[in-house]
């Protein structure tokens, strides 16, 4: 399917400059353009492309200023990712979507099973399981009893969701995640640990996303929450208790100890970790590899570990670099004032 530049422009609300009637069917990154294709440009580090892609329409901020003239025609929008990410969203659900359920899935009799639905083969739903208008549960999917979805979820294959967890609209869960295995809960014993049952569900709002491999684990008692909007990334461990709430976005490899509370908005590099039963409030930026210990009152940026300012950080690193040769100025000083306490001792005198 085609579509004219000025289609485009006023899908997104953006500017034509240059020729509106031009069309493209396909996308491609401003480096590697082609004839019929649409590409963006948001990074400034990207701009020399601009002069020699061959893609026929280039998404570009309305605030860029180019040094000479383009074949491309350009479609200038306020912001240029964003707008890219409409197209992508528009395209995608111009897809048609598979519906129908495979012979070989299993349903238990007593699940209910909405409309217009898709189930792959060697799924399984178990008893009691809801599941919602325009579901799509692809291949080995497990859905434990009493489970229930909301509409429009879609459960790539060997996602796993445990007993009793109560999935919102619109969800989408990538491939390999597990959702609700019981937290780590465990009380010392005088012949080892004693396991403490995991009693409670995980629940997922509206719009949330969830990588691949992912796991969040189901609360001692009441509910570990995932409010909406959230999205999360590959391999992220949520434990048992824990709340992040609305819009929320997390990297790979972020860690969250049990009752951890992580408010709205945040942004969290990968592999950052967070100690348990903190508070982060909502703004907060995490940097990569950064270690939570204490509350974080919000609207701020941390770094490091034990995370600081990211100044502090910065100069602290800079700092780190210089100790091995501080290191042997202190030690050649020490040797100095060790030479001048003999020479000057009252023995000497």
């Amino acid at each position: 399917m085609e579509f004219t530049a000025k289609q485009i422009a006023d899908f997104v609300q953006g500017r034509v400059d240059g020729d509106p009637n031009v069309a493209v069917s396909s996308f491609a990154k401003i480096e590697e353009g082609r004839p019929g294709a649409i590409s963006f440009l948001a990074n400034p580090k990207y701009m020399h492309y601009i002069y020699e892609t061959k893609s026929t329409i280039v998404l570009i901020n309305e605030d860029a200023k180019l040094e000479k003239p383009v074949s491309a025609t350009l479609i200038r929008v306020k912001n240029a990712y964003e707008s890219m990410a409409r197209l992508l969203q528009l395209y995608e659900s111009m897809k048609p979507q598979k519906t129908g359920i495979d012979p070989l899935a299993f349903i238990s009799p007593t699940a209910t099973i909405g409309k217009d639905v898709y189930i792959g083969a060697f799924a399984c739903i178990g008893d009691g399981c809801t599941i919602g208008d325009g579901c799509q549960i692809h291949p080995h999917a497990v859905i434990g009893n009493q489970v229930t979805l909301g509409q429009k979820c879609q459960l790539f294959p060997n996602v796993t969701i445990y007993q009793g967890c109560k999935l919102g609209n619109n969800v989408t869960i990538h491939a390999g995640s597990v959702i609700g295995a019981d937290g780590f809960g465990f009380a010392p014993a005088q012949d080892g640990y004693e396991k403490i049952p995991q009693i409670g569900i995980v629940v997922i709002e509206d719009d949330v996303e969830i990588g691949a491999n992912t796991c969040i684990d189901r609360s001692t008692m009441g509910e570990t929450i995932i409010h909406r909007g959230v999205k999360l990334d590959n391999l992220i461990q949520i434990a048992h208790n824990c709340e992040i709430d609305e819009n929320t976005v997390m990297s790979a490899q972020v860690g969250l100890a049990g009752s951890t509370k992580i408010g709205k908005w945040c942004m969290v590099g990968g592999q950052a970790g967070f100690a348990g039963h903190i508070k982060i409030g909502d703004k907060t930026f995490v940097g990569a590899q950064s270690g939570i210990m204490n509350n974080l009152e919000g609207n701020l940026s941390v770094m490091g570990t034990p995370a600081m300012n990211p100044k502090t950080f910065f100069k602290a690193k800079a700092i780190y670099s210089k100790l091995p040769d501080m290191y042997k100025q202190m030690a050649a000083m020490q040797k100095e004032i060790d030479e001048l306490k003999k020479q000057y001792s009252p023995n000497n005198v």
